[in-house]
C-alpha cells in the first residue's frame, strides 16, 4: 500500500487527475495503432499460381490437406479480413511466408520443399500450430483422430510424401557416396 500511496501522491503533485491518467495512455495507444497502419508490409497478399501439386492418393487426402494445411502451405491462402490490420498483418504474412518456404503444396515438385516431413509433423502434433486455431480461429484445421489417421494413411500412399520412400533414397545416396 505504501508504494501505491507514494505514486498517488507523486501524481497528485503533478496536478494530474485520474481521468487524465487513464485517457492519455488510451489515446497514445490508439494513435500508435493508427500510425503503424502506414507501414506497408503485410497488406499486399499474393497467391501465386499453382505450378504443381502432389498426385494425391485419394480425393479425401486432398480434401483433408486443404482443410488442415492449405491455409498457410499453399498458394491458395484465404486471407482473412484481419490480415490487413497491422500488427496482425505483419505476423500473418510472416507466418505464411515461412510456411510456404518450408513446404508449399501448390509448388510441389519444385525440388526445394521439405514435404517428406509432412507425415512426421502431423503425427507429432506440431501442425497446425496452436496460434493458428487460437480463440476458435480456423476450426476446420483441427482434425479428429479418425481424420488424422485417414490423412496419414493417404499421405503414405501419395508419391513424394512417403517417409519410407525418402529413407530408402537417403540410404541409396549413402551407399553411392561410399563407392
Amino acid at each position: 500500500m505504501g508504494a501505491w500511496s507514494s505514486l498517488r501522491g507523486w501524481i497528485g503533485g503533478l496536478g494530474l487527475s485520474r481521468r487524465v491518467i487513464v485517457t492519455y495512455p488510451i489515446l497514445a495507444t490508439v494513435a500508435l495503432l493508427g500510425i503503424i497502419q502506414l507501414v506497408p508490409y503485410g497488406r499486399q497478399h499474393s497467391n501465386p499460381p499453382v505450378t504443381g501439386e502432389p498426385a494425391w492418393a485419394t480425393p479425401e487426402t486432398r480434401d483433408l490437406m486443404v482443410r488442415a494445411c492449405y491455409g498457410c502451405h499453399s498458394n491458395e491462402v484465404d486471407w482473412p479480413w484481419y490480415s490487413n490490420i497491422a500488427p496482425l498483418s505483419w505476423v500473418i504474412t510472416n507466418h505464411v511466408d515461412e510456411a510456404r518456404d518450408e513446404v508449399n503444396y501448390s509448388e510441389f515438385g519444385s525440388g526445394h520443399q521439405e514435404a517428406d516431413d509432412t507425415i512426421e509433423t502431423i503425427l507429432d502434433g506440431s501442425m497446425p500450430p496452436a496460434s493458428y486455431t487460437l480463440f476458435g480461429l480456423h476450426p476446420e484445421a483441427n482434425l479428429s483422430d479418425e481424420e488424422r489417421a485417414a490423412l496419414v494413411s493417404g499421405l503414405r500412399a501419395t508419391p513424394g510424401l512417403d517417409e519410407e520412400e525418402h529413407e530408402d533414397e537417403d540410404e541409396d545416396e549413402e551407399h553411392d557416396d561410399d563407392d
